[in-house]
């Protein structure tokens, strides 16, 4: 932010101004240098912040079952309240201030924004639940995966329960309870066989020979997880458009609110904010207590159903826009402007803000519902990387994004493009939003089969006052005779959460 302030600040880190917009001098290859630098810089710090700040905000609270369905409030829907308000400041004060003071103040402002935040937050450091790093998780689902590729022969053991437990090893990876054995992917359980060898080096256990069944679960669970994470990418793909056809439309259309004052075409993004703003609200206050009623649900709605919802919103969304655009072109054709793309067509800009409040209305849903699945369904010591897997999903839909544009550039040639470069009237821009439409449905349909059959990640509960539990102890050493063929069966208690 101090690169980006200072080139635009310093008169020889920049072009010079040019008012006339013709025959303007060119940045040089050294400023150009400093401006990507700078950005650069901006999504290695984003890199590091956004994935970390919404896992490390919810480390400071009870997010067990029990203590969040206690709770009036949901957590997810507050950090991404508070996320929406610093996105409309941006869009409203920051940019006001960039227009009309000036590019040093406009991000200047920010950079001293960002530095009073660091300040605080290392000031409040020692306020804050910390939990220390027990080592990469990667690594150990890379254990996982060459563990059972090793015992790949090994035969199955009937009982589940003498597949390797180690309390103690799994401790510090494991706060918020054990991981129990699922029935899917069974081939990684082979990774928890309790063989002759490892009976004899009980101690001190080779991870990259065996793994416990806490470990194969973390693997399973982001196994589990990536169908419908996967499904996000297509959302993203098919919003991708707000920033772009969106704006086109805008400028073609009459953005007067009075005779003086225009929107700007590109603020329209305030309007998707505001909704979602008001209607997290909403949901918070007036959806989940009635949605409680009828199916019992603390939250009202599970995860998947949110996402559902709001999947099923963006394609009314998307038809919606097509709609639109078609109403758009047939009063261009009526006022005879169809070859005159810089003219203002007599359409009032407002016809756009449905598409944007239902974009805001699916973010409510899908957005949140998104990371509070990512975040809860993911093992404890991998939720950042979790919350990662969102910022990678926003990257990749929006590259899928340009992708689908430049296949419609190509296949739909120079005469007949459906989104010409200079002339919107002329093209088929409402074939597109047909085209997204049908992609979303087929995803819709996809993401249906993944919730369907997804299976929620099984927790340990352990009862301390239940003396009838066996001794970690005494369970592997069950354990490790039934390795050596003395067959006993080792018996426990757990309690599903």
């Amino acid at each position: 932010m101090i690169s980006l302030t200072v080139s635009a600040v310093l008169p020889s880190l920049r072009p010079p101004p040019c008012p006339s917009q013709v025959n303007c001098k060119e940045a040089s290859n050294s400023q150009l240098w400093i401006l990507y630098m700078s950005l650069i810089l901006t999504s290695i710090g984003s890199g590091g912040i956004k994935p970390c700040v919404v896992t490390f905000a919810a480390d400071q609270f009870d997010m067990t079952k029990s203590a969040v369905g206690s709770r009036s409030w949901n957590f997810f829907n507050w950090y991404y309240f508070c996320m929406g308000m610093a996105t409309l400041t941006a869009l409203t004060v920051v940019v006001y201030i960039q227009d009309n003071v000036g590019w040093g103040w406009g991000l200047g402002i920010p950079a001293i924004g960002m530095a009073l935040s660091i300040v605080a937050f290392i000031f409040g450091s020692s306020l804050y639940n910390k939990l220390k790093p027990e080592g990469s998780p990667l690594v150990r689902l890379a254990q996982v995966v060459v563990a059972a590729a090793k015992k790949r022969k090994e035969v199955m053991p009937l009982d589940p329960g003498m597949l390797y437990q180690n309390k103690e090893l799994d401790a510090a990876i494991s706060v918020n309870g054990r991981l129990l054995h699922s029935d899917q992917f069974k081939w990684f359980d082979k990774a928890a066989i309790v063989t002759n060898e490892d009976a004899k080096d009980s101690k001190s256990p080779n991870l990259w020979r065996i793994a416990t069944v806490h470990r194969i679960e973390e693997l399973k669970c982001i196994v589990r997880m990536l169908p419908i994470w996967s499904a996000g990418i297509l959302l993203v793909t098919a919003s991708s458009h707000l920033h772009s056809f969106v704006i086109q439309q805008a400028r073609s259309m009459d953005r007067h609110l009075s005779h003086s004052f225009e929107i700007p075409p590109a603020s329209f993004s305030v309007f998707s904010i505001l909704t979602m703003l008001i209607g997290l609200v909403l949901y918070e206050r007036l959806f989940v207590p009635f949605a409680r009623r009828f199916t019992g649900n603390p939250s009202g709605i599970t995860c998947l159903q949110r996402m559902g919802v709001g999947f099923f919103i963006n394609i009314i969304a998307t038809i919606v826009s097509a709609l639109v655009e078609v109403k758009r072109k047939q009063v261009a054709a009526l006022h005879n402007l169809l070859d005159a793309p810089q003219a203002i067509i007599p359409i009032s800009v407002f016809w756009l803000l449905p598409q944007y409040i239902l974009h805001g209305i699916a973010d409510v849903f899908m957005s949140v519902g998104h990371m509070e699945f990512l975040y809860d369904q993911s093992p404890e010591t991998m939720r950042s990387t979790a919350a990662a897997l969102n910022s990678l999903e926003v990257s990749m839909g929006n590259y899928i994004g340009t992708l689908v544009v430049s296949l419609v550039h190509k296949y739909t040639g120079q005469k007949n493009n459906w989104l010409p470069d200079r002339n919107l009237n002329r093209g088929k821009l409402d074939y597109y939003y047909w085209l997204v439409t049908g992609i979303q449905v087929i995803n819709l349909v996809y993401y249906v089969i993944c919730a369907w059959f997804y299976t929620y990640k099984p927790l340990e509960e352990v009862k301390e006052e239940d003396d009838d539990v066996p001794a970690e102890d005494e369970i592997q050493h069950k354990r490790l005779n039934y390795a050596e063929g003395n067959g006993e069966v080792e018996l426990r208690r757990n309690v599903i959460v």
